[in-house]
């Protein structure tokens, strides 16, 4: 005999634990042994975080997002993958093993770049596990014997191979451009390392002295007004520019300007660039530290002067200033330029502070000799793909920013002045010949072919930026440049689901460099999420002490709960706001499904067999109901997966199993489970118990796994909800006539339970009825030992037909139902119409303070809209309330 019983409660903690070990060992995550393992693939790579990272909100919410992909669509039959991987983050693990070594007392430099490599690879190793134990506490289903690493041989092999390719096509070369400089790491650093802080700066206005003239003469004559909010980089201009069109200027034109301080002669130039409402309507050409100001020079065939050494102090250009660090060289200047008359005012200014992410320090534009990419190909590849339709973008609002990026694109800076990360492939001779090559094996020949002798070379100091080799993911991962068997099966995949905060940085390159190396798109959704935010919509961050950390959350409401807050929370492309609260209800929920599940297996006999869909014809109108609405749930889930609108699939499956199944159909069901036989009823508990714990498994894996684990199987089942087939809709359950009926009975049975609570009725007093349902009799009389129940009426005292004349009681309609209650029956009328008239009198005592106080004039046009909207507000609620009191007593007393 089976034995059906399950613990009282639902230990989380252990189970967790035990399911995904059972998962992993049964190489269930894998696509060759799921339901079908020649289906059609569906594969997601997963974005790498840092090796070194730790699990935030953001990870767990891409997490739950893709891991219901991946077991949705396995349970589809489809021969799910979901790669995963880490990122070797060359800043982030650079920054970690420099400070380990300071608190060593040593350094980087001081032990080399050798030794340092070695401690890299040791950090790396003792903090991997990490990262990837949490993703697998989030019950992340990833074939885990597929994982790769950024800089793991192969994906380096494949960098290697990529820059070669792009040498080849003359889109990479060397050049002189402006940088975002980061003066602590001593390094470039891409856009998406630099965050913008919104800052109280200072606007500095001065005198630029025109040569010839004297200062007296004033503005437009002596100097042109000049503002700034960076007064040291006046020390590298290189011209003063006016709009050609600014009357105010346009006779200064061609004439010549000294640089403050330095007395450098410097041209007046005209550029319809500059903004004539901005500042003095004149701008300094900075183009050694300014992007836009290096684009003007390059167009007037300006020098560039950089007057910065590479961490921020200032270089012989400076002159007097040089040595000083840029902040400390600012207020002497400016203190220089007071003291000669060059100081016409400050202003406050609201300012876009540009700061390191990691750290903080603001970011110097810096011109530096860099290794740069010509995207201007790969980016209208990247445009067409989505313009074709290839690739949808979801929401869709975020191809018009795709677009704008792309159709804007700058060359892409690739080299960093780092130690951790993919080295760059380049070889120099001792004359400085360059040297493109896989590896040095392969630069050793071409270097000979060149001098004709053996030559040694020595490689580029500098690394790859990370995004290049993240641009290769979706399919490095699978082996690629080699033509291998996973490449061929599973590329392309299917959807890059990640936040819209890295749209431009990564997904854009991923999908430029797929159609380029490998002439098709690496990916043919993109699915965007939004930030995971406090629950009153703040940013989490140590400053406001509102970082929500998952691993907590899930030591004290399991992984489900908060996986099912993430994903009916979250909408595509959208912010969500994470409350515990809510966190805690979904936790209920586990507990709900669970305590339903014991009461099923509960009353099933121990010689119980489960034949999987009951059949139609045995089953009463409540099942009829009951499997209709599966039908709908199933039906509309399954639409919207397809349709990406995830957090409506799972609102939809929890409202029917906590209200449908559990509130309305378990207790539907009871009185039937004491009858002759109970078997259909039996049958659909189980069936409807099954489908729905199918649907529930994306969203939370594990008590569903473990709660399908107890239910009776029919034959040939699969050995595991996690591959078991997704359920349909079945055609033989489709039935509105019951569906109607069953809603008729719902809604007089809520009638019922407001007119019990309205009338103060003792929830265990059982009341009389009578029930006028007209052509649907038969239906209620069918259901009389579900509608006692459920609403709590004396089963010897519910009469079909007319209302009774002359008796005090109270009339319902439920739609086409109406329903007669005898308040005899139901309350002691005395002592009811006593508490109504005291009610009544405190109510007529709030209305009349309310309507004096909005009688009150000086109230009415003084007081806050809103606080006299409130008033209006209450006044009306108390009216009502009247009104509502007022009847019931005439239904008492009359």
């Amino acid at each position: 005999m089976t034995d059906f019983s399950l613990p009282k409660t639902y230990d989380f903690e252990s189970t967790e634990r035990r399911l995904y070990q059972w998962w992993e060992e049964n190489g269930w995550f894998k696509p060759e042994n799921g339901r079908n393992p020649d289906g059609e693939p569906f594969v997601i790579s997963i974005p790498p975080p840092n090796v070194t990272g730790v699990l935030h909100q953001g990870h767990a919410l891409f997490v739950a997002l893709q891991d219901l992909m991946i077991r949705y669509h396995r349970m589809r039959g489809r021969a799910a993958l979901w790669v995963p991987g880490t990122d070797h983050a060359g800043i982030a693990t650079q920054l970690q093993v420099e400070k380990k070594l300071r608190d060593e007392g040593t350094s980087r430099e001081e032990i080399g770049r050798e030794r340092f490599l070695e401690e890299c690879w040791a950090w790396k190793e003792k903090y991997h596990g990490r990262i990837t134990g949490q993703l697998r506490r989030l019950g992340a289903s990833c074939d885990w014997e597929r994982e790769r690493f950024t800089m793991d041989e192969g994906l380096s092999r494949a960098v290697n191979e990529a820059f070669v390719r792009l040498h080849r096509m003359g889109l990479i070369y060397q050049a002189e451009y402006i940088v975002n400089w980061s003066p602590g790491l001593q390094t470039a650093v891409s856009d998406v390392e630099v965050e913008y802080s919104d800052e109280q700066g200072t606007l500095y206005y001065f005198k630029y002295p025109v040569a010839g003239a004297d200062l007296a003469d004033g503005p437009g004559v002596g100097y042109i007004p000049v503002a700034t909010t960076r007064p040291e980089t006046i020390l590298g201009d290189t011209a003063v520019a006016v709009h050609p069109d600014d009357e105010r200027y346009q006779h200064l034109i061609g004439k010549t300007c000294l640089v403050p301080m330095l007395n450098r002669p410097i041209p007046i130039i005209h550029d319809t660039y500059v903004d004539r409402e901005f500042g003095t309507g004149a701008l300094k050409i900075t183009p050694g530290h300014d992007p836009n100001d290096f684009e003007i020079g390059q167009r007037h065939g300006m020098p560039v002067i950089s007057i910065m050494n590479k961490d921020a102090t200032l270089n012989n250009e400076a002159g007097p200033y040089a040595g000083m660090d840029r902040f400390a060289a600012r207020k002497k200047l400016w203190a220089d330029m007071a003291a000669a008359d060059l100081v016409i005012k400050e202003e406050p200014y609201q300012m876009q502070v540009p700061r390191a992410q990691r750290g903080g320090e603001v970011i110097e534009p810096l011109v530096s000799k860099q290794w740069w990419v010509n995207t201007d190909g790969m980016a209208q590849l990247g445009l067409a793909a989505v313009r074709s339709g290839q690739i949808r973008i979801i929401p869709e609002r975020f191809t018009k920013v795709y677009y704008h990026w792309l159709e804007n694109l700058r060359h892409w800076c690739i080299s960093r002045q780092l130690w951790w990360g993919h080295r760059i492939p380049v070889w120099y001779g001792p004359d400085g010949q360059v040297f493109v090559a896989r590896s040095e094996e392969e630069a050793l020949p071409a270097a000979l072919d060149h001098y004709g002798e053996n030559t040694s070379l020595e490689q580029d100091p500098d690394v790859l930026d990370t995004w290049f080799s993240s641009g290769l993911w979706p399919f490095s991962t699978l082996g690629w440049p080699d033509d291998t068997p996973d490449l061929r099966r599973f590329y392309p995949t299917d959807v890059m689901e990640t936040g819209y905060d890295i749209l431009f940085f990564w997904v854009a390159r991923m999908i430029m460099q797929g159609l380029l190396y490998t002439n098709d798109i690496p990916f043919h959704t993109i699915y965007l999420h939004g930030l995971v935010r406090d629950e009153i919509g703040r940013k989490m961050s140590k400053t406001y002490n509102n970082v929500v950390d998952p691993i907590e959350v899930m030591d004290n409401y399991g992984t489900d709960a908060l996986r099912f807050t993430l994903l009916t929370g979250s909408t595509p492309g959208n912010d969500m706001n994470l409350s515990l609260d809510r966190v805690r209800a979904n936790r209920n929920f586990a507990n709900k499904i669970w305590n339903a599940t014991r009461f099923v297996l509960g009353n099933l006999p121990e010689d119980f067999t489960y034949t999987g869909a009951p059949d139609p014809d045995q089953l009463a109108l409540p099942d009829r109901w009951m499997l209709h609405r599966l039908n709908e749930v199933i039906a509309n889930a399954t639409r919207l997966f397809e349709s990406y609108n995830f957090g409506e699939a799972g609102r939809q499956a929890y409202d029917f199993l906590w209200g449908d199944f559990a509130d309305w159909y378990i207790e539907a069901a009871k009185p039937r489970l004491q009858s002759d036989d109970p078997r259909p009823v039996l049958q659909t508990l189980v069936y409807v118990l099954d489908q729905t714990l199918r649907l529930l498994h994306p969203f939370i894996p594990y008590v569903t796994e473990e709660l399908w684990q107890h239910l009776p199987k029919s034959k040939g089942e699969s050995p595991a909800l996690i591959i078991a087939a997704w359920p349909e809709p079945y055609p033989a359950f489709e039935n509105q006539q019951a569906a109607e009926s069953f809603e008729r009975l719902r809604e007089s049975v809520r009638a019922i339970r407001n007119a019990r609570s309205e009338y103060n009725v003792d929830p265990s007093r059982k009341i009389a009825a009578t029930i006028n349902a007209g052509e649907f009799t038969g239906d209620f009389q069918e259901m009389a030992p579900i509608l006692a129940l459920l609403a709590r009426l004396d089963p010897d005292q519910i009469i079909f037909g007319p209302a009774p004349t002359g008796e005090k009681g109270s009339t319902l309609v439920a739609g086409e139902i109406s329903i007669f209650l005898p308040l005899g029956g139901m309350v002691d009328v005395a002592a009811e119409l006593a508490r109504l008239q005291k009610q009544l009198a405190e109510t007529e005592k709030h209305l009349k303070g309310s309507e004096a106080r909005l009688s009150n004039e000086k109230f009415v046009a003084n007081a806050p809209a809103n606080v006299v909207e409130q008033a209006r507000q209450t006044l009306a609620d108390l009216q009502a309330q009247r009104q509502r009191l007022a009847e019931q007593i005439a239904a008492l007393d009359g």
